[in-house]
């Protein structure tokens, strides 16, 4: 049975864009796609907006053209759409939780202000467990090539970053693109220095060529099982999103990590996510990992 690739729809032009992105990796990797329109009725101030049955009418018809726009460039694709009747945080939840990936708009406006996460975007990134991708429209700007560099920041080098890898590599292979895996790092204080850290260091001639061994070490498995995949391996001294966004200037999808909270903490983003969210020019993928 095909993977599933769900799109959250709220009716707007970004949340279009996100079905379009959705609809073409759905073709690329043989998966079904799932639009669906997550709608719980609010009686409203304006009478025009209060009746339910004009509101449910209006959320069949943004499904409705959203099937008939990614159908009309894939016919062959797989498309089922659903009117969901809760809140949109946990209908989303629930629907990545059977779902490949998770794929939701987001408003892009411009290089300095970057995304605009909405609350509930926002909302469902934190409670996932499955990859969420966060799509802006290009508001002018000449749409990126779908087989540019998938870019893939590296901040763990142990089995943490497995299912980071694991999607950076499928996707990179489905799209015949190059995958470039970036890594940042810095000196580490003085007191942080153990007597088996000197000895590694050493070992490899210095800190910048460990942190390369480290990457390497990383992208080992992935070359090995996606052969097809080229690769280009980027160590560099300085801020992790710094160094990021700078190799991603020219990617069609940057692919970041989002540590799963331990039992009874908060789900929190991290900083290099964070910034990837606000300041990218590309779809954003957010994987979960241990």
């Amino acid at each position: 049975m095909p993977g599933i690739i769900t799109v959250g729809l709220d009716g707007t032009e970004h949340s279009l864009a996100a079905a379009d992105w959705a609809a073409a990796e759905a073709r690329r990797r043989g998966m079904a796609l799932s639009l669906v329109f997550a709608w719980v009725w609010r009686p409203s101030d304006f009478p025009v907006a209060s009746d339910a049955e004009v509101q449910r009418r209006w959320a069949v018809d943004v499904l409705r053209e959203a099937e008939e726009r990614v159908t009309a460039s894939a016919p062959d694709l797989a498309v089922t759409t659903q009117l969901l009747p809760e809140d949109p945080v946990p209908a989303l939840t629930a629907a990545a939780s059977v779902s490949e990936m998770l794929v939701l708009g987001s408003r892009g406006h411009g290089a300095l202000a970057g995304f605009l996460i909405g609350s509930v975007a926002l909302k469902v990134l934190r409670r996932v467990d499955a990859p969420l991708v966060l799509v802006r429209t290009s508001h002018g700007q000449e749409p990126r090539p779908e087989w540019g560099e998938v870019v893939v920041g590296v901040q763990d080098t142990d089995e943490a970053a497995a299912p980071v890898l694991e999607f950076a590599f499928a996707t990179a292979a489905a799209r015949g693109a190059r995958v470039r895996a970036v890594r940042a790092w810095s000196v580490p204080p003085v007191f942080a220095w153990s007597p088996g850290s000197m000895y590694l260091a050493d070992e490899a001639g210095g800190l910048e060529p460990l942190e390369r061994e480290r990457l390497a070490e990383a992208l080992r498995p992935w070359r090995e099982k996606y052969p097809q995949v080229a690769v280009v391996e980027h160590t560099e001294l300085g801020s992790a999103a710094e160094v990021l966004l700078t190799h991603a200037a020219r990617a069609s999808l940057i692919v970041v990590g989002r540590r799963l909270p331990e039992l009874g903490d908060l789900p929190l983003i991290g900083s290099v996510t964070h910034a990837a969210l606000h300041h990218a020019q590309c779809p954003v993928a957010v994987v979960p990992h241990p």
